[in-house]
């Protein structure tokens, strides 16, 4: 299921990259020259397939994929206008480090971006926690939805 949300109606964000900061977390656009290595990260923590959508992600100018970082290290990713334009994802956090509040940030990087870009609305393509979206951000179900773009996949 595909969900949409109002980027015009987004909640505030701050608090949650405060808290994020005060445990020594950043969120931030990934860089050109880090390409190899959060395309591994997400290759070895996540899917093949969510590697090839990040991949696409690092050729969008500026990059559409954020990532949330520790002391150098990866923690998290999420991607925006990677498998279509205006569509959410993928997204990922390391399962050693959910429940912190970096899917939330990452979330907002994203939302944010897109609606910097103009767009009103945002998709949340292949919605896995749909109940995390309608909370966090107020995202809807769409209607007949599933399986949406991802149709036919190899």
């Amino acid at each position: 299921m595909d969900m949409l949300v109002k980027l015009y109606a987004l909640p505030a964000s701050r608090d949650v990259f405060e808290r994020l900061s005060k445990a020594g977390i950043t969120t931030r656009r990934a860089l050109a020259p880090e390409k190899h290595k959060v395309v591994a990260w997400v290759r070895q923590n996540f899917s093949e397939a969510w590697a090839s959508e990040v991949d696409v992600a690092f050729s969008r100018q500026p990059v559409s994929c954020f990532i949330a970082i520790r002391q150098k290290s990866i923690l998290g990713f999420a991607c925006h206008d990677a498998t279509c334009p205006n569509f959410f994802g993928p997204t990922g956090v390391d399962a050693n480090e959910r429940k912190h509040g970096i899917g939330k940030a990452l979330l907002f990087n994203c939302l944010e971006a897109m609606k910097q870009q103009g767009y009103g609305y945002a998709i949340i393509g292949g919605v896995g926690p749909a109940e995390f979206y309608a909370k966090t951000v107020g995202a809807i179900p769409i209607e007949g939805s599933e399986p949406g773009v991802y149709r036919g996949l190899l």
